[in-house]
């Protein structure tokens, strides 16, 4: 979820990865050709070129989850079922489902296999799901898209889930959970480097911080809504190029050595006026949040007060958006939305430079002869860590947030990381203070396992939060059905504002940009919408 360990940031970078379901200039159906061209425009044979701007890392698609990693699981492996553009939920693996209180039941598609041959069965999905539900694992879905504590079971082609208690969005959940084939299963150092899925392509090649390289499988028939690989124009390989820099890609798209590529920063104006099309994904990119954790100053609520009052959110808004954004209006931001409304508006602590100084007077932090502020000896300086995924605006925004907090007495060092280092140092390390990490999802459910319970690194609540207002009113939504839990949801996110838990300051439609070919976006790319054109 750009993050992003979610349907991210895709998300944000998938941003904002990641991903991370967003869908803007797509079709209603998930694996559709994307509109715009009739199907003697397509050309077949043709490589789609993609540039991202992080390296995805380790390519175990239950392992991570930031946008990177997220948009290239899509590739070679299947969700038991989509979803569409309009929130409908559509056919992947599974055919038919059913969800009767706490129990859901999926039929799988007859003559499903994975890339290396062999047959995709039930007994496949139970240990899928026994491997996510297993927090010695670690893996980042645990609570995410599969609620913990969830057992499963299998009868011929039928799978049974068992949750340990209803959960509102199950099936939008299921629809951002990679299924792996058993030899994946069953050695898992070999997902390192290598794919093993049911996806409609495989990894042929893998040069880290390079690119990665994907052919197209043939036979592949289950796609998201039915999709097959037999429709014209799909790409016959998929080439994943990472560079990191902005103006290298916008360049490199410009003269038609790649087919697309996600533009957070200013190129995207030198693009658009290239006349080149674009398919856009509304993300929350700006969102602000405080390691909690024993032994940081930002565990102080008072010291998270003073730096979210220190600063002018809507001047950081222009400054990541390049002037483009709009102010976030719920946590999550990824369409199509669970629930509809607006969360944040007044609930956010406002800019107030005379109110963060004295909070931190009444706290004991005392400023010193150099302007910076200490308490019991202990110099109020800390690590802020931003992924480089957001752009030439992201560092524009945080030197405007470093200089408030400088003014406020605390003496902050900016660190710019790629979505891997920094995913590395939230979930890992914990070398970080503060941290703009947008988690891009679509169901407020999704949240919580971030905003609560298991902190990092054993578990996903890497600010380690524990705000029990949000608690009462999450297991609130949490026992409604659907969106009818909205007014509980909306009001656990409320309670995380006011204690500065989470800042989310700004929202963008980030735009990929392509040349040469069509696709859709629902959360990250949709492989078989890709459409070459002649």
């Amino acid at each position: 979820m750009t993050p992003t360990r979610t349907r991210a940031l895709a998300a944000l970078a998938l941003t904002l990865t990641g991903s991370l379901g967003l869908a803007a200039c797509g079709s209603d159906t998930p694996g559709a050709a994307a509109p715009g061209a009739s199907s003697a425009a397509y050309a077949g044979g043709k490589t789609f070129t993609l540039n991202l701007a992080s390296d995805p890392g380790a390519l175990d698609p239950q392992g991570s989850a930031t946008s990177a990693l997220f948009g290239l699981t899509q590739y070679a492996y299947d969700n038991l079922v989509s979803v569409a553009a309009d929130g409908s939920i559509q056919p992947q693996l599974a055919t038919s489902w059913t969800v009767e209180g706490s129990t859901v039941t999926l039929q799988l598609k007859d003559g499903i296999t994975c890339a290396d041959g062999t047959a995709f069965t039930a007994k496949t999905v139970v240990d899928n799901v026994t491997y996510v539900v297993n927090p010695d694992n670690k893996s980042p879905f645990l609570g995410v898209f599969i609620p913990a504590g969830t057992t499963a079971s299998a009868s011929g082609s039928t799978v049974t889930l068992k949750l340990a208690a209803p959960a509102p969005f199950v099936l939008t959940s299921l629809a951002n959970l990679p299924m792996v084939c058993d030899a994946g299963m069953k050695d898992r150092s070999t997902l390192k480097a290598g794919t093993n899925g049911t996806g409609p392509y495989v990894l042929t090649e893998a040069v880290p911080s390079t690119r990665y390289t994907y052919e197209l499988r043939k036979g592949y028939t289950w796609g998201p809504g039915g999709a097959t690989t037999a429709e014209a124009g799909m790409p016959a390989k998929v080439v994943v190029k990472i560079v990191a820099n902005e103006t290298t890609s916008a360049n490199e798209l410009l003269a038609g050595t790649i087919s697309a590529v996600q533009i957070t920063g200013p190129d995207a104006d030198r693009l658009t006026g290239a006349g080149l099309e674009s398919v856009g994904m509304q993300a929350l990119i700006g969102e602000q949040w405080y390691n909690q954790g024993d032994g940081h100053a930002t565990a102080d609520p008072a010291v998270r007060m003073a730096l979210t009052q220190a600063l002018d959110l809507k001047q950081l808004q222009v400054a990541l958006t390049s002037g483009k954004g709009k102010p976030p209006t719920q946590l999550a931001a990824l369409e199509p939305l669970g629930c509809v409304g607006d969360a944040v508006t007044g609930h956010v602590p406002s800019f107030d430079v005379a109110a963060a100084g004295a909070a931190l007077d009444a706290a004991g932090w005392t400023k010193g002869p150099d302007g910076i502020r200490a308490k019991d000896g202990k110099k109020l300086s800390l690590t802020f860590i931003y992924p480089n995924s957001l752009g030439t605006g992201g560092g524009a925004a945080a030197e405007l947030a470093v200089a408030a907090w400088k003014a406020a007495g605390a003496e902050v060092t900016a660190k710019q990381q790629t979505q891997t280092e920094a995913s590395g140092a939230v979930f890992g390390t914990g070398a970080w203070d503060i941290v703009w990490m947008p988690l891009n999802v679509s169901t407020p459910d999704q949240v919580m396992p971030f905003v609560s319970g298991t902190t990092a690194p054993k578990g996903t609540n890497f600010a380690s939060i524990d705000n029990a207002d949000y608690l009462a009113h999450a297991t609130k939504g949490m026992s409604a059905n659907g969106s009818e839990g909205c007014k509980d949801w909306f009001a656990a996110e409320q309670a995380l504002y006011k204690a500065a838990d989470v800042v989310p300051f700004a929202n963008n439609v980030v735009p990929t940009f392509v040349k040469g070919a069509k696709l859709s976006i629902i959360g990250s790319i949709v492989p078989t919408s890709i459409r070459m054109l002649g």
